[in-house]
């Protein structure tokens, strides 16, 4: 079945390309150039559900922010910002609030496409429940944190810790690596799989900064996702 694509920006030629680029790699598309109107459309519980949201950042009333975090509130499916160039805090933001990933403005259509892809197939990984996992059945744990493989399930001392796809997908990868370094092109490849690092490697920095908030890691001596600088990330084992 193809995959239904959630596309708002208020500016109709954009979101007409799109479409056109989109609906030829077989998805099913949905435009809105208006926030309110794509909210109603995302609480509508009768709808068919979407596989991936595109949110711009600068919508009239409602704006691109609103809508993530309320997709958040219910969805796990892969949103992606469109933010202004240069609009760092943009992107901060939106990663923030639970995007998985930011597309800067003006962006290349094929690009956005290939972004796409590349969400999808990570996010079909992560709802496979790891079905498709050669690792299957495996408990990955140190210091309190126990991350589930094939249940897709985290916590900390017990306690259940709600992260987005790409969040659980760093800290099964660094806690793989059992000690060793793993840097930020090598995080973001391993889960985005597209050749797009460039234009995104703040995004692994920002994924890095939420997940040690829920973990409660301080930045100058974190427990658990300690920077080496110049090199990436590691958790000792």
């Amino acid at each position: 079945m193809a995959e239904r694509i959630l596309m708002v920006d208020d500016e109709r030629e954009i979101g007409d390309l799109v479409r056109v680029y989109l609906e030829n790699e077989g998805f099913i598309v949905e435009v809105f150039v208006d926030g309110a109107r794509a909210l109603a459309r995302i609480e509508d519980a009768a709808a068919p559900p979407f596989d991936l949201a595109l949110l711009d950042v600068m919508l009239p009333g409602v704006d691109g922010f609103a809508l993530c975090r309320k997709i958040r509130e219910h969805h796990t499916y892969p949103v992606i910002m469109l933010t202004a160039k240069g609009e760092e805090v943009d992107r901060v933001t939106g990663l923030t609030l639970g995007a998985d990933d930011y597309v800067v403005k003006p962006f290349l259509p094929l690009e956005l496409v290939a972004r796409v892809k590349a969400q999808l197939r990570r996010y079909k990984t992560y709802s496979a429940s790891g079905a498709s996992d050669t690792r299957r059945g495996e408990v990955l744990t140190y210091a309190g944190l126990v991350l589930d493989v094939p249940a897709h399930a985290c916590t900390l001392n017990e306690r259940p810790l709600a992260l987005t796809p790409t969040e659980f997908s760093i800290l099964r990868i660094l806690l793989e690596a059992e000690g060793a370094v793993v840097s930020a092109r090598d995080l973001y490849c391993k889960i985005f799989g597209d050749a797009y690092y460039e234009n995104g490697s703040g995004s692994i920095t920002v994924h890095i900064r939420h997940l040690r908030e829920k973990l409660g890691d301080s930045f100058d001596d974190p427990t658990y996702i300690k920077t080496v600088w110049g090199c990436g990330y590691k958790i000792e084992r």
